[in-house]
């Protein structure tokens, strides 16, 4: 099932939110784990497409890494209404070193099975993915 080189597996139920979510809209943003004693890639929370971004924000642990996608509504310096799909990798510097590692691992694979992935962020502390931070990376 995942060896060293292919990362963890990931659950179906990824596929399937990360799909609601880019078709049809009906989640604003998802969290996702790793369980190491099943070795898979699993949903851990969804959000309602009412949350707002600090609800989100609120739901990534401050010491423990996690993957998320984030639908982040904007508008254009034109006025347009758009929205773009971020793939935020949380990995907070006091996590441990070996879920550092698992999720350093397992990421590319796991990015790959959720086509559809517009902006991918990095972050180790809730500045590196704050709000001006969404907004510059969208434009």
């Amino acid at each position: 099932m995942a060896n060293a080189a292919s990362g963890m597996a990931v659950h179906d139920d990824c596929k399937l939110r990360f799909l609601e979510l880019k078709a049809k809209r009906t989640h604003r943003f998802i969290v996702y784990k790793i369980e190491e004693k099943q070795k898979q890639v699993v949903v851990e929370k969804v959000g309602e497409p009412v949350q707002t971004y600090e609800e989100f924000a609120a739901s990534l642990p401050a010491d423990e890494c996690r993957y998320a996608i984030y639908d982040f509504d904007f508008v254009t310096a034109e006025n347009c209404q758009k929205s773009k799909i971020f793939f935020i990798a949380w990995c907070p510097d006091i996590a441990k070193v070996r879920s550092k590692m698992i999720y350093a691992s397992s990421k590319d694979r796991f990015k790959r099975e959720l086509d559809g992935i517009q902006v991918e962020l990095q972050a180790t502390d809730p500045t590196e993915m704050d709000l001006d931070v969404f907004r510059s990376r969208a434009n």
